[in-house]
């Protein structure tokens, strides 16, 4: 699956989007694979601080539980709160899937990450 070139990823498998001054993130396909399928994914409250490399929450499958790392630092403007009762669109529509929108304290953190393509040849 080639991986969308309107958001940059992290080597710990998460994507984030701008839109706007928002930052929408969630994992990627190559993550939900590795996690098989999801069952509760536990994440911050609206309004908590995040900060960049740091665990914003936690995506438990039939298989293991894995932590979530924020991409970038900021305060919680949104939770998903569909992930609540439907944790599976995580492993059906990872890039459609966002887990938590931010509001970025420093966007020079998102110029640091992952493209597309550079994300593509760190999995190989």
């Amino acid at each position: 699956m080639p991986y969308p070139d309107d958001r940059k990823y992290t080597k710990d498998h998460e994507w984030v989007r701008m839109t706007g001054d928002t930052a929408e993130i969630g994992i990627t396909d190559f993550a939900q694979q590795q996690l098989g399928d999801v069952v509760y994914v536990e994440l911050p409250e609206q309004g908590a601080t995040v900060k960049a490399g740091d665990t914003f929450g936690s995506i438990e499958s039939v298989k293991a539980v894995s932590e979530l790392f924020s991409p970038v630092s900021g305060e919680v403007v949104e939770v998903n709160s569909e992930l609540k009762n439907h944790p599976e669109v995580v492993n059906t529509h990872p890039h459609d899937t966002w887990m938590i929108k931010v509001r970025p304290s420093n966007a020079g953190e998102i110029g640091a990450l992952l493209d597309g393509a550079q994300y593509q040849a760190l999995l190989k």
